[in-house]
């Protein structure tokens, strides 16, 4: 009976070793995605436990027929492939306002609440540099019928400094 118990705990330690991984504190950059017109966004990462994380996403976009902001909160469950590679998923939600100019000129302005998640794969570099690709599937709830109430699936390439 003491050798199932010790091989178990033994089992058990190696295992939570094997899934344990470092995921830097802070890591603050660029998303650079589709995000519904909204393009480019700076991203913040918060880690609040050993695999775990907070991302926080604001992105602009100032063209000729589309101007509009975009903010989105996410929670990730971070999971270690094999050394600095990781995936990751979460859920999210945000919130976002537009004013575009339709094909006939007349201007609209509509402001919708998202609800979206995230799945990727990143890579932690030696030195602090940490590059990601992610698929975020949004799901747009707004009064304005144009151009926000579907889904759209937004991918992105994120390069981020951590600290």
């Amino acid at each position: 009976m003491k050798k199932v118990v010790l091989i178990a705990c033994v089992f058990f330690g190696f295992t939570t070793y094997i899934y344990a991984q470092e995921i830097s504190k802070n890591a603050i950059g660029l998303r650079l995605g589709d995000a519904n017109g909204v393009g480019a966004s700076i991203s913040y990462q918060r880690a609040i436990m050993e695999s775990n994380r907070l991302e926080f996403n604001f992105g602009w976009s100032n063209s000729d027929n589309n101007d509009g902001i975009k903010f989105i909160g996410l929670y990730e469950w971070v999971w270690n492939i094999d050394g600095g590679f990781n995936w990751y998923a979460g859920p999210g939600a945000g919130f976002a306002t537009y004013t575009f100019e339709d094909y006939y000129g007349h201007d609209h302005k509509d402001g919708f609440v998202i609800l979206t998640g995230t799945v990727g794969i990143e890579y932690s570099f030696d030195f602090p540099l940490l590059l990601s690709l992610d698929v975020r599937p949004e799901l747009g709830f707004g009064a304005n019928a144009y151009n926000n109430n579907d889904l759209d699936f937004d991918l992105g390439l994120g390069v981020r400094y951590q600290f």
